[in-house]
């Protein structure tokens, strides 16, 4: 049997004992919730998840610039690279010594069942990705029974200030937020992250999240920004429930459900 990545490209079960590197920090969160933490022998420094797994796995730089000669060292057997997360003339100057260069693109909530099914039957652990796969489809029906109550808003989700960066709602962040009933604006944007001037871009948000990644907005940068608009709701959240795909895709869709219910509450509707 055979699986198809994010190019089209089929990859068969391996055989042997995979030599892993992940350099994107959700797939390596994923590997090790696969139970592939052995197979796991390098990775980028924005990997840190879990944090005492990761710990003994070799960095090598970070997903963009990363230290090639110090990989190929590592003799992997495969890499796994994603389209948004790395630099495509990087990734391909690795096919002169990797076996195996597998390449992701999830760009919706959904998108994570395929890429459980692609790495555990690659990797032999498709038990794994099934009971991963259990667990999203929970999280997704529950999640989608409150948004199935409540009425959609638009919000604005900032990643960067000064200036001010928001999301397109061709990019994951915003097909995430989608799911529980958020959309995202700009409405249409020729940028997947668009460069927003604020006092017009919060005009039509009923919410704005300030992420904490990548820049980390904190609750000095709510407070400030709710002095100077007060009429608008401004909201911290986390960046990596809404980012991250993977095995946090399965907490992501719990942790957009439960914010969105304790919104409702605190507006007292």
């Amino acid at each position: 049997m055979q699986w198809s990545d994010a190019l089209g490209k089929l990859h068969g079960r391996y055989a042997g004992l995979p030599r892993i590197v992940s350099l994107v920090p959700s797939l390596t969160e994923l590997l090790i919730a696969l139970g592939l933490a052995e197979q796991l022998v390098g990775r980028t420094g924005f990997c840190i998840h879990p944090r005492a797994t990761v710990r003994r796995i070799a960095k090598l730089g970070g997903t963009k610039g990363f230290d090639r000669e110090r990989l190929r060292a590592l003799q992997p057997t495969h890499v796994l690279v994603n389209i948004d997360e790395n630099r495509r003339d990087e990734v391909a100057a690795l096919a002169d010594f990797v076996p195996h260069l597998i390449v992701t693109h999830p760009l919706a909530a959904r998108d994570n069942l395929d890429l459980y099914r692609l790495l555990g039957g690659i990797f032999n652990r498709e038990d794994e990705a099934a009971a991963l796969s259990v667990a999203f489809e929970r999280e997704w029906a529950a999640l989608s029974e409150v948004v199935a109550m409540l009425p959609r808003q638009q919000v604005l989700y900032l990643v960067w200030r000064d200036p001010w960066f928001s999301v397109a709602r061709d990019t994951y962040i915003s097909r995430m937020l989608a799911a529980a009933g958020w959309d995202t604006l700009p409405s249409a944007s020729a940028q997947r992250y668009p460069q927003v001037e604020l006092a017009d871009a919060v005009r039509d948000a009923e919410i704005v999240f300030l992420a904490s990644e990548p820049y980390p907005f904190r609750e000095r940068d709510r407070r400030q920004l709710q002095g100077e608009m007060p009429a608008r709701c401004w909201q911290l959240i986390d960046g990596e429930m809404v980012s991250w795909y993977g095995s946090r895709a399965v907490t992501g869709l719990a942790y957009l459900r439960q914010l969105r219910l304790r919104l409702r509450q605190s507006a007292g509707t």
